[in-house]
């Protein structure tokens, strides 16, 4: 199937959640985990738990130990004021105090809740793979120069004009219009790059196949906390209330 409407597309991207999430998201929510300390986990020869990426499930890309007995998976969006301020307390000590120590691995879902969340997502993903969670770490750290733009009526009206592209050309476009394509060339993803990633339709239409997915699976906010399959609450989907988690859990 080709992406026909930007706007067709999202709105049903947006709306899965209302309609499918808010009735099974109740039962996964639970007290997190407790367990004994976990002794620290040595990496691979030569390699650092911190600096390894891997494709996860459905649509997630891991950092650190692929097998660590603590599974931190975050749904976030990379339009999230929230997620923003997860990572921008959370990511630094995250990767140091945990990651590194090969107990915990985090995975992190783009879920696609607002329009320009597609085009960011596949940029994030244009990256090579080891680069995938500096350049998500890019995006939330600079997140209120990124979106001061969309405040400006004309740069509101350039990516309405743009949404209007052929579909080969609408997310290239959309990305110019909101000063993405320019962000992400000063991160080493040059504008041929970027948009060849940002005509890929198919990548695009996996994305919002899997935030419709997510939707059906119970998730109905970002970010949404898992740790070894236990939901956090939605008030508790701060840095230090995770960091608690995690100890809790063994990570100590």
């Amino acid at each position: 199937m080709r992406l026909t409407s930007t706007r067709r597309l999202l709105l049903a991207v947006a709306a899965a959640p209302l309609a499918l999430g808010l009735a099974a998201c109740g039962d996964k929510t639970a007290e997190p985990a407790k367990g004994d300390p976990i002794a620290k986990i040595t990496p691979p020869a030569g390699q650092k738990w911190e600096e390894m990426v891997s494709d996860g499930q459905d649509g997630g890309m891991i950092l650190g130990n692929p097998q660590a007995p603590i599974k931190l998976v975050e749904y976030g969006s990379l339009s999230c004021p929230h997620c923003a301020r997860f990572a921008q307390e959370g990511m630094q000590p995250l990767m140091s105090d945990y990651v590194a120590t090969g107990r915990v691995s985090y995975e992190y879902r783009s879920f696609a809740i607002h329009p320009q969340d597609i085009p960011l997502t596949l940029l994030v993903r244009c990256a090579p793979k080891p680069a995938f969670f500096a350049m998500v770490e890019q995006v939330y750290t600079n997140f209120d120069a990124m979106n001061a733009p969309l405040g400006d009526p004309a740069v509101q009206q350039k990516a309405e004009e743009a949404s209007k592209n052929p579909p080969a050309t609408r997310f290239m476009a959309i990305s110019q219009a909101l000063g993405f394509t320019d962000f992400f060339a000063a991160r080493g993803i040059a504008a041929p790059q970027a948009n060849a990633c940002l005509a890929n339709l198919d990548n695009a239409k996996q994305i919002a196949d899997y935030a419709k997915k997510y939707g059906a699976d119970g998730i109905s906010s970002t970010p949404t906390i898992l740790i070894n399959g236990r939901t956090m609450p939605a008030d508790d989907s701060t840095w230090p209330k995770v960091s608690e988690a995690l100890r809790l859990a063994g990570a100590r």
